[in-house]
């Protein structure tokens, strides 16, 4: 499911930024992410999007991310982790899988990654999940 046509776009009223490689949508606490299909998100499109990060929500933000996967692309999964290791905005992720091939993906990445990682398999699951961490209460 799009972020756009679920029912927190409505509740959470984001900000949606638009790159030519997919859409993100800044809200309160977290950004979700919808990479096109067939994208390859680079460091060069990380760092975009972290410029654009730092413009909304300054550079002493603590957010969670949503990687919603509703198409099939590559990563480079270290991209994150420099921004993170630059600026320390990224508290916790949570990847939602529609289909075996993509939560093989995000298990692997869960693996390698210091900062938690929760699959998901719904957007619900992983709003639920990245809203009731102790680091936003």
């Amino acid at each position: 499911m799009q972020f756009e046509d679920s029912k927190y776009f409505k509740e959470l009223k984001p900000k949606k930024v638009t790159f030519g490689f997919g859409n993100f949508y800044f809200c309160d606490l977290f950004f979700v992410s919808e990479i096109n299909e067939g994208e390859h998100f680079d460091w060069p499109k990380v760092t975009l999007v972290a410029k654009e990060l730092f413009q909304h929500y300054g550079l002493n933000a603590k957010l969670g991310y949503i990687s919603n996967r509703i198409n099939s692309y590559s990563s480079e999964p270290q991209s994150w982790e420099k921004i993170d290791r630059m600026y320390g905005i990224i508290v916790a992720s949570a990847i939602v899988s529609y289909n075996n091939f993509s939560l093989i993906n995000a298990s692997l990445e869960k693996k390698f990654s210091k900062k938690s990682i929760k699959r998901c398999l719904s957007l619900e699951e992983a709003v639920t999940w990245i809203t009731t961490l102790n680091e936003f209460k």
